[in-house]
């Protein structure tokens, strides 16, 4: 076979393959909206917990048989609480007549057994429940101490906190360290690359399933090799996630640019952090600014080059799943040992973060199947030693040989078989048979 025209066939199949299906709204439309959505989905939950992290409309009515608390609690939120002289039974028919939205009963030993009751109809949420208690605890600590005899100025140093600055150190000096915020930034990579993984091996799947199912791939059998089929298939869809990936790398660094100084305005105002880490953890340290700090081009350059890696060697064995069935519900079976070793390292990427240069992190980044998410994991959260990201590189190359190797041989066989349901021992047999 002239090397020449299998190259030519192969780039005809690439081209064929690559402008179907950027043509296509589909992707036009993922394209375009894949960023919003994900920008959506990160920085919504935190515009809408600043926002409204201290707002409630439930008013609660405070009975202090301790008569001192209680003024501590309205105080503490004039808009949530009011002392009332009133029975409980004079409140319970305000509750039950939808005048009252509730009220807490403090008794008088409240400070020795640590227990009150609050009274509501039911509902108002885990969020307002735990910021009533966390009222209340940190008024009854502060009446605690004062009991015991400790000044107030001691009581107010102790509420201070601390605040805990890291600082990374370079050859140049030192620089503040963004662990957890590169931490986000390796997950939310990695998590891409498995969604990205999945998404586009199960494109190449579909396809072959298609045009064996429509008679098409006979049609371009008799003209080119199933080897060449399979890769022109493979690295044409390749070049269209690369181009979705290369689209939203842009697109999502633009909208970074343009709403990061708006979330730093927001989370710079200490009044707003300050009602909403209240409300959530009063040991919670308050940050007083919002950062988006600067990732290297190299983490890019990784991320491009483990999404391919990792799609590459995934999608020759969608591929060859594909060519051995006749409809797609017949190759779920055969799919499910390609897509556990996808799905496997999104569950361990909380360790990875955590521990990310421990032995055991280290080894499983090297396994050619774990390595397109978890080295991308370690790479953005930590420095990663030369060593390991040429051991990762030689690896992937070489399993990505294999798999090729091995989807051909199965390609080659069931391209052009119909009417028989293989199983995974099929597929061995296929591996084994002499080309």
């Amino acid at each position: 076979m002239n090397p020449k025209g299998s190259t030519s066939k192969i780039k005809t199949i690439i081209v064929h393959e690559y402008l179907t299906k950027v043509k296509t709204k589909g992707f036009i439309i993922a394209t375009i909206l894949g960023p919003l959505l994900l920008l959506a989905v990160i920085f919504i939950p935190i515009l809408v917990t600043m926002l409204g992290a201290d707002s409630t409309e439930r008013k609660i009515a405070i009975v202090d048989y301790t008569e001192k608390l209680g003024k501590e609690i309205v105080n503490s939120d004039t808009s949530k609480y009011f002392l009332t002289n009133y029975s409980p039974e004079t409140l319970r028919k305000e509750v039950l007549s939808g005048k009252l939205d509730g009220y807490l009963v403090i008794p008088k030993d409240f400070l020795k057994r640590g227990e009150a009751d609050v009274y509501t109809m039911g509902g108002g949420g885990i969020g307002f429940l735990n910021t009533l208690e966390s009222n209340v605890r940190e008024v009854a600590r502060k009446e605690r101490l004062r009991e015991a005899g400790v000044d107030l100025s001691v009581i107010n140093l102790v509420e201070e906190g601390v605040d805990i600055n890291t600082q990374k150190i370079t050859k140049e000096g030192t620089e503040k360290d963004y662990a957890e915020a590169y931490a986000v930034v390796g997950y939310v990579f990695g998590f891409i690359i498995y969604t990205l993984m999945l998404l586009y091996g199960s494109f190449v799947s579909r396809g072959v399933i298609e045009e064996k199912a429509n008679r098409i791939i006979e049609v371009i059998a008799s003209s080119a090799r199933p080897f060449e089929i399979m890769m022109g298939k493979v690295i044409g869809i390749g070049c269209v996630g690369l181009t979705q990936v290369l689209f939203w790398v842009i697109l999502s660094g633009v909208l970074l640019y343009l709403i990061a100084p708006m979330l730093g305005g927001m989370a710079s105002d200490p009044e707003m952090l300050k009602t909403q880490m209240m409300n959530q953890n009063q040991n919670m340290v308050m940050p007083t600014s919002f950062e988006i700090p600067n990732i290297s081009p190299w983490i890019f350059v990784a991320f491009i080059f483990y999404f391919l890696s990792g799609y590459f060697l995934y999608a020759t064995l969608f591929a060859a799943v594909g060519s051995a069935v006749d409809q797609e519900s017949d190759a779920q079976q055969l799919q499910m040992p390609i897509m556990l070793p996808i799905i496997i390292p999104i569950l361990l990427v909380g360790y990875v973060i955590s521990n990310p240069e421990s032995t055991i992190s280290v080894i499983l980044s090297l396994f050619p199947l774990f390595t397109p998410i978890l080295m991308m994991v370690r790479v953005a959260a930590t420095p990663v030693p030369l060593w390991q990201i040429i051991a990762s590189i030689v690896l992937m190359l070489g399993s990505f040989y294999g798999c090729v190797w091995m989807a051909a041989r199965i390609y080659r066989v069931g391209i052009l078989m119909y009417g028989k349901k293989p199983n995974l021992k099929d597929l061995f047999k296929w591996v084994r048979q002499s080309g």
